[in-house]
């Protein structure tokens, strides 16, 4: 009887832990990686389709995407540059998964040139968080 009623008390225990442990699980979830989307959208508003070649004085247009999941409210610089020459620069600032688009237009010049954007995670204005870019041929 005695054994019994330990294997009981031994169950129970056993029981009352594993529900604490599955209220905890719920109630702080692994948040996972911290990371910042940052993506470009072409023109019909799908990753391709990127204004690559154009002729002398047409408009190239973007997207960009980006998505904080960071897991805290985090503030952004984005830098937008065309052979070293500053194009756009705008700072802004996004809550826990909240996410931006930002568009944007250029006109073509003759030539090939690169199109940089860089993002920055404020307040650190030196290292360059998530880049990309597009190379433009102009006939």
């Amino acid at each position: 009887m005695k054994v019994e009623r330990l294997i009981s008390i031994i169950i129970m225990i056993a029981i009352i832990l594993g529900i604490i442990g599955i209220f905890y699980i719920m109630l702080n979830p692994n948040e996972g990686d911290n990371y910042t989307e940052f993506y470009l959208l072409g023109t019909n508003g799908k990753a391709g389709n990127y204004p690559t070649n154009l002729t002398t004085g047409e408009t190239g247009k973007l997207t960009l995407g980006i998505v904080n999941h960071e897991y805290s409210n985090t503030s952004y610089l984005l830098k937008i540059t065309k052979n070293n020459e500053t194009l756009k620069e705008e700072s802004f600032y996004l809550e826990k998964n909240q996410k931006k688009s930002i568009p944007f237009e250029f006109k073509a010049e003759k030539g090939q040139y690169k199109i940089q954007f860089e993002l920055y995670k404020l307040p650190d204005t030196k290292n360059v968080y998530r880049s990309l870019f597009i190379l433009v041929n102009v006939n």
